[in-house]
């Protein structure tokens, strides 16, 4: 049996010192196993970008453990967390954040080359995702000649587009409309099962958060099951 693609094992994360001190997360544990799709909702100031952030080696805990790929990272260097986060993890954000001198295939194809990557190589795969996920006709088009969904979705096949097995989204859907959002969620949740990613979603959309395959919480520091 293949290990869970993301494993977090009593994660302790807290900022400031003495009587300042915010305790975010307390023995914290999650695991998302190889195409599941977590849906992580919890109330603003909650802790939940600190999750993200912790999950993607963007920050360590003080103490516990996360792991990658069945990679225990608590020992890494920052050289390590780097190459390990840029091979193996996925980002989307709420805002697109595309480059908007360069087209949709472009934008996509960018964190490939610097990957090393062949330009054939690159737009090969860069044209695979946006088909995917629906906009290939719009693959020659700048983010300005976009809709918001579908420069949500290019954002989403960027994120894709070195083969991540971690993909993290922070309200990936949070600027756009009911219609937009359904169409863009779906797009991301059938990436995730064609890729096999393991997936940690924030969102405040309790009717998308619905369609993962779990949904958790952030409650008195710990990761816990949430229904809905």
């Amino acid at each position: 049996m293949s290990r869970p693609h993301l494993v977090l094992t009593d994660v302790h994360r807290h900022y400031g010192q003495g009587d300042a001190t915010v305790r975010v997360l307390e023995a914290a544990n999650l695991t998302v196993e190889s195409g599941e799709l977590v849906a992580l909702v919890a109330p603003s100031g909650a802790g939940k970008s600190t999750l993200l952030h912790l999950s993607g080696l963007l920050e360590s805990p003080q103490s516990g453990e996360v792991e990658i790929t069945g990679i225990r990272t608590s020992k890494l260097g920052d050289r390590g967390r780097t190459q390990l986060r840029r091979s193996t993890v996925g980002y989307v954000y709420q805002f697109h954040h595309l480059l908007p001198e360069f087209t949709a295939l472009e934008n996509v194809s960018m964190p490939q080359l610097i990957a090393g990557k062949t330009s054939a190589e690159a737009q090969a795969r860069s044209m695979e995702l946006l088909d995917l996920l629906g906009v290939k006709p719009r693959a020659t088009h700048r983010p300005a000649e976009l809709s918001g969904g579908e420069q949500q979705r290019i954002a989403i096949a960027r994120a894709a587009a070195n083969h991540p097995k971690v993909i993290l989204a922070d309200e990936p859907t949070g600027n756009l409309d009911p219609d937009t959002s359904d169409l863009v969620f779906e797009a991301l949740r059938s990436l995730i099962r064609n890729e096999g990613a393991a997936a940690l979603i924030a969102t405040h959309n309790h009717d998308l958060a619905r369609r993962a395959d779990r949904i958790v919480t952030l409650r008195g520091g710990l990761v816990v099951e949430h229904a809905l």
